[in-house]
């Protein structure tokens, strides 16, 4: 612990314990507590180094009105000192322990009445309850009650933190020899084998511990079982708790604890009560868990798994089949009926015989009544919709019908939604009109479809959801994101089926239609789907459209470029910022095939490129800009050799990375990093053998491509063609613009963007001029200094390189040979002066600087150290912690000190 902070603490303590209220930053307690913690995990002792806490604590507890949060703090705090033996027994010595953790006390007081201080109290005496003396203290001052009471607390944050307590004190009472003992007490790392020992006789035979476990018994036998609708709450608590501690404690206990609550539950699962079906089956399914050693009555478990699957509510039905399948356990027989039980309202609703010769009429008449009622209905649907995931993971000899017959009832579910009742029996009718026109249903339905497409059947059905979805698609009536997902679903069932013979003519005719009319919709939402639909389809793989023949998916439905780029291109001009990004995003991925191929560039193409620049210095949307970087990342990545294959992207690079560079959205600048980081590494591609020795070597020059440095005799001709090579490659960065945009996002007042330039610059600098070669490779490293420059231009960023530089040449760190400024002006180290500096902020000069020069000289690992910490490591400290609590002390003591005036505590 820092000095300056042990000598500031006992003024802090001072302040907090006379405010007699919180500070305005609540927090501040929080964090002083995380600091304390910190501490205590390091192996400090808090009494120890900090004797005054005793004080604080004795202070605030005997306080006659102490402030709720300071209390919730001391609670807290005296916790975390006790779970040391040692601290434990200096306040047990002295009356502090127990007044301070004296619930009766507080609740005297009225200060139990906030939930902070409850919570302290459970937070306290978990944190403390770390060996053997604290349990005994926890038992013996009967706080098993006040901690059983706050099992069913109002507070939900108060329950579960009880709930969480009880749990933690009842797996430390296990036997350590147990097999899975969770045992907060037996750190193997932290005892000897001696005091291992000890502690194993002591709990075992601790009748403390059999006290806690007996009370908990006879807890969960009062409250599990409500005696009527007013003690639900109680109950669902109860069950939450008994669950956490089935998952939790070893087996021995599991089986104690089902022994105690077995006949409950049989009797709680007669009781029918809705809201208890999801608990009750998070207990019985974690009791069905235990039960696979033997150890547990499993067919008292198992009939209670049965009876939930088969005499509940059809609604409890549906939740408790689900949980179940959701729970993946590999039971076939209840796997199998909760299939069959989620299917049925599918099975009632289409009039399709899903479930074959058993039907569940058991089930049925009482389902179809709450399939009657829309409320109960759409739920009830919508549940067995969700769960069609884990149905198709079944085994088939498991299923009650084939998967194929499910996807057709899905089918005939979405035609009821949109209104074709002609799709249900017509003994169902009052049944279908409850789902017409829902949309909940119908996204539901799409999602079961999206996961119905990895069937074997779905070649077989393509055809039916291609027709179905281009229904939809074109239907009037459809909401927006029902019309996304349907988008959604057709991609993924065209992916699937990579066999598109059987999509006929007029299929294609009509999928073009109502892309078509649905680009051009009224509601953005649906021409952003529609455009977005089209990128996804382009980069979708090949398909097969007859015998011979194999083509791209949107050539085989759509026509390819033809068709789509049009669209998007006119999309371009849309006046809502998402479909303008989503339009720029989908034409890269139509066009990148073309690209791949490396075929010329068509006039479309062109004006496109030129769409997108007008975008980029113009477009007020950070959207579409951040888009049309991406977009010209997308095509240089996706053209194996851009120079010699377009010259207009090479060009149009120039200009992305001049504007994106001095946007003013922070990601269009790391995205146009991206393309700078890109450029890099096509130029050094050549240099393969180079860059993988870079990070283990220390003299990198020694090995570049091997096809040109395997030769070792010819020592010159090898040296000149590594100077021809990196000067020529590093002046094409700088036409390029590639060094300018690094040392403008180096000083970029956003970190992420100068993180991300100094990284880039740090890869530059170690391949042209690394810190240390060797002799061979002087020339090299001479040439490169020579021979290669970027232009500053008159902005901010250039400005502070060139004191830098100016700084350094002073200091003497610069070169004496070498001017590190080179121009037409002649502008040196010495010749910034006031003129010159104003001729380049007018604009009418621009300043050449050598490139080695500039990467020695900025001190880039430094930079990177820095940028890759977080502000906290300046703000976030224990000792601005403590001034900050002492600042704010000031508007306690003296509030009318500085009218006007708010201390704000600092919050980082």
């Amino acid at each position: 612990m820092e000095s300056e902070c042990v000598s500031v603490l006992p003024r802090v303590c001072e302040v907090l314990a006379a405010s007699g209220r919180s500070l305005p930053d609540d927090t501040s307690l929080e964090k002083l507590l995380d600091w304390f913690t910190a501490l205590t995990d390091a192996g400090v002792s808090l009494l120890e180094t900090c004797p005054c806490l005793l004080k604080f604590i004795s202070t605030v507890v005997n306080h006659s009105t102490p402030d709720p949060s300071i209390l919730a703090f001391i609670l807290k705090l005296t916790g975390l000192i006790a779970a040391n033996e040692d601290n434990f027994q200096v306040l047990q010595e002295s009356p502090v322990l127990d007044l301070v953790f004296d619930a009766q006390h507080w609740q005297g007081s009225g200060l139990w009445e906030d939930p902070s201080v409850r919570v302290g109290w459970l937070w306290g005496l978990r944190t403390m309850l770390q060996h053997s003396k604290a349990l005994s203290f926890f038992v013996q001052a009967e706080f098993i009650e006040p901690l059983l009471q706050l099992q069913t607390d109002a507070s939900l944050f108060v329950a579960s933190a009880a709930n969480q307590m009880l749990a933690h004190i009842l797996i430390s009472c296990q036997p350590v020899s147990s097999a899975g003992c969770k045992g907060v007490y037996y750190k193997e790392d932290r005892r000897t084998g001696t005091d291992r020992e000890h502690l194993t006789a002591t709990v075992e035979t601790d009748k403390d511990g059999s006290a806690f476990i007996m009370a908990i018994s006879e807890y969960f036998k009062k409250l599990l079982v409500p005696k009527d609708a007013s003690q639900l709450h109680h109950s669902q608590q109860v069950l939450k708790l008994l669950a956490l501690l089935l998952a939790q404690t070893s087996p021995p206990l599991q089986e104690k604890l089902l022994l105690t609550v077995t006949d409950s539950l049989e009797e709680l699962v007669t009781t029918n009560y809705s809201q208890l079906t999801l608990p009750l089956m998070d207990v019985i399914l974690a009791a069905h868990s235990c039960g696979s050693d033997g150890s547990v009555p499993d067919q008292r478990i198992a009939h209670l798994l049965s009876f939930m699957l088969n005499t509940r509510k059809p609604a409890d039905l549906i939740l408790a089949a689900a949980a179940f399948l959701h729970s993946g356990y590999k039971d076939h027989v209840h796997r199998a009926q909760s299939s069959r039980v989620l299917l049925l309202p599918l099975d009632i609703v289409t009039g399709l015989n899903l479930l074959g010769t058993n039907i569940l009429d058991e089930h049925r008449f009482s389902m179809m009544e709450q399939l009657g009622i829309k409320t109960s209905c759409v739920t009830m649907i919508c549940v067995s919709l969700t769960n069609i995931p884990q149905i198709a993971q079944t085994a088939p000899d498991l299923l009650p019908c084939p998967l194929g017959l499910i996807v057709s009832a899905v089918i005939s579910l979405l035609r009821l939604c949109s209104g074709n009742s002609s799709s249900s029996s017509a003994g169902c009718l009052k049944v279908s009109r409850n789902v017409t026109g829902s949309g909940k249903v119908q996204k539901c339905a799409l999602e079961a479809l999206l996961a119905l497409s990895n069937s074997s059947e779905a070649q077989v059905m393509l055809v039916e959801v291609f027709s179905l979805l281009i229904h939809y698609l074109d239907n009037p009536d459809c909401d927006p994101t029902v019309l996304q997902k349907a988008y959604q679903v057709l991609v993924k069932w065209i992916s699937v089926c990579t066999d598109l013979s059987a999509i006929t003519d007029q299929l294609r005719k009509d999928l073009i239609q109502v892309v078509r009319k649905r680009a051009c919709d009224i509601r953005w939402e649906v021409r952003d789907s529609t455009v977005e639909f089209l990128g996804h389809l382009a980069g979708v793989h090949a398909c097969q459209t007859s015998a011979e023949e194999v083509c791209s998916v949107s050539e085989a439905l759509l026509g390819g470029c033809c068709f789509s780029t049009p669209l998007l291109k006119d999309a371009l001009q849309d006046p809502e910022s998402y479909v303008r990004a989503s339009s720029i995003s989908s034409l890269a991925q139509t066009l990148a095939h073309s690209w791949h191929q490396g075929a010329a560039l068509t006039q479309e193409q062109a004006e496109i490129v030129t769409q997108l620049l007008e975008i980029l210095s113009q477009d007020t949307e950070g959207f579409a800009r951040r888009a049309v970087v991406q977009y010209f990342t997308t095509w240089l990545s996706s053209c194996s050799s851009p120079t010699f294959t377009c010259s207009l992207l090479m060009q149009s690079v120039c200009s992305v990375l001049s504007l994106g560079s001095a946007d003013l959205d922070w990601e269009v600048k790391v995205y146009t990093l991206d393309l700078a980081g890109l450029l890099i590494d096509q130029a050094f591609s050549g240099y393969h053998s180079y860059t993988k020795v870079l990070e283990t070597q220390p003299h990198p020059y020694a090995l570049m491509s091997t096809q040109t440095y395997t030769v070792h005799a010819h020592t010159e001709t090898h040296t000149e063609h590594v100077e021809s090579d990196l000067v020529s490659v590093l002046n094409s960065l700088g036409e390029q613009g590639v060094i300018s945009a690094l040392l403008c996002g180096l000083f970029d007042c956003d970190r992420p963007v100068a993180l991300k330039a100094c990284r880039l610059l740090i890869r530059l600098r170690d391949i042209v001029c690394p810190p240390s070669l060797s002799a061979q490779d002087a020339s090299v490293a001479l040439a490169t200094d020579n021979g290669v420059t970027c232009e500053l231009s008159g902005r901010g960023w250039a400005q502070e390189i060139r004191n830098i530089l100016r700084d350094k040449n002073q200091s003497g760190t610069g070169t004496t040979e070498q001017r590190p400024f080179q121009g037409t002006d002649m502008v040196d180290s010495e010749g910034c002066g006031e003129a010159a500096m104003e001729h380049v902020r007018a604009g009418s000069h621009t300043v050449r600087v050598n490139v080695c020069e500039v990467l020695r000289s900025l001190d880039l690992d430094e930079k990177l150290e820095m940028l890759t910490q977080s502000s906290d490591h300046i703000h976030n400290s224990p000792l601005s912690l403590l001034q900050d609590i002492l600042t704010a002390s000031i508007t306690y003591t003296h509030p009318n000190s500085e009218p006007g005036q708010e201390v704000i505590v600092d919050c980082y």
